[in-house]
């Protein structure tokens, strides 16, 4: 049975439903420099390329380790071009970061926040943001930090939380518990499942908020088509394409996986090579991903 939603958070919940929101790159120098008009064409040519909306300044986005200023920049390109707009806070502050984050998200006119897993009370973060924004939230099941079922239970009955990211990466069986316990809520059950795209849409995923678009879009966008169509065997082809993308970027080490979507992006004149860095992943032996169409 469904647990009481605000408006707010109904709207956005309705508005995404079956939505591909890529999990942007934040393009930068190997030095951490970003160029805001580098951003912008970089943000634009994944919404023209089949990205329904964006979520900005996420992991993918590194946005724990950007300043205010440059925050504000990036989501305010990112809110110019008319697509629901997703901005990651909190990860690396405190109570007061992560509100003023979802404030200034609020203010620049993003559609919702996403928050950070948190090492502590994660119900009471997401009510903080709440009471100070009435911004809609999308809860967040990360594999590095996943949720206990007892908070999760509780998260997904908060009157401001639209939907669930889910992104445990290898737990087939808590993916799956996962977006049922969404939907039973009446929540949006979103997939961040890049190892198990296709999968988790045939689970339940009524939506996808996922790194792998943060280049060559077009392969993640063709298996969300394919999958609300009814040819079958496009849907097999459009998700083992899919995969074998998935096979050469989210792979070990993990946290890899932004330089490698950078590299992709620079690869298909996406961002400048200058700015294909992510200085806060691990370092990588070979500047590009072997990955055949």
């Amino acid at each position: 049975m469904s647990t009481s939603m605000d408006p707010r958070a109904a709207h956005l919940r309705d508005r995404l439903r079956g939505a591909l929101l890529a999990a942007a790159a934040t393009p930068m120098t190997a030095a951490g420099e970003v160029d805001p008009d580098v951003v912008s064409r970089y943000l634009a040519g994944l919404v023209a390329d089949g990205a329904d909306g964006l979520a900005v300044l996420a992991h993918t986005g590194r946005g724990p380790y950007l300043g205010e200023e440059l925050r504000a920049e990036i989501v305010k390109r990112a809110v110019a071009l008319g697509v629901p707009v997703i901005v990651g806070v909190g990860g690396a502050g405190g109570l007061a970061e992560l509100v003023g984050q979802a404030e200034a998200a609020r203010d620049l006119g993003a559609d919702g926040v996403m928050l950070f897993p948190s090492p502590g009370d994660r119900v009471a973060a997401h009510e903080a943001v709440w009471r100070a924004t009435g911004m809609p939230m999308i809860a967040f099941d990360l594999y590095t930090a996943p949720c206990p079922p007892a908070v999760l239970r509780d998260l997904l009955a908060h009157p401001g939380v639209a939907g669930l990211k889910v992104a445990l990466l290898s737990d087939a069986m808590a993916c799956q518990d996962a977006i049922a316990a969404a939907r039973a809520a009446g929540r949006l059950a979103i997939t961040g499942e890049d190892r198990m795209f296709g999968p988790s849409l045939l689970w339940g995923a009524q939506a996808a908020l996922v790194g792998i678009a943060a280049a060559r879009v077009q392969v993640t966008a063709e298996v969300v088509r394919a999958f609300r169509g009814s040819d079958l065997r496009a849907f097999e082809a459009a998700s083992a394409r899919l995969d074998r993308l998935a096979a050469a970027t989210f792979t070990e080490p993990m946290e890899g996986y932004v330089q490698r979507m950078l590299w992709l992006a620079a690869g298909e004149g996406r961002i400048p090579a200058s700015h294909a860095h992510d200085p806060y992943g691990p370092r990588l032996g070979e500047s590009g991903v072997a990955f055949e169409d």
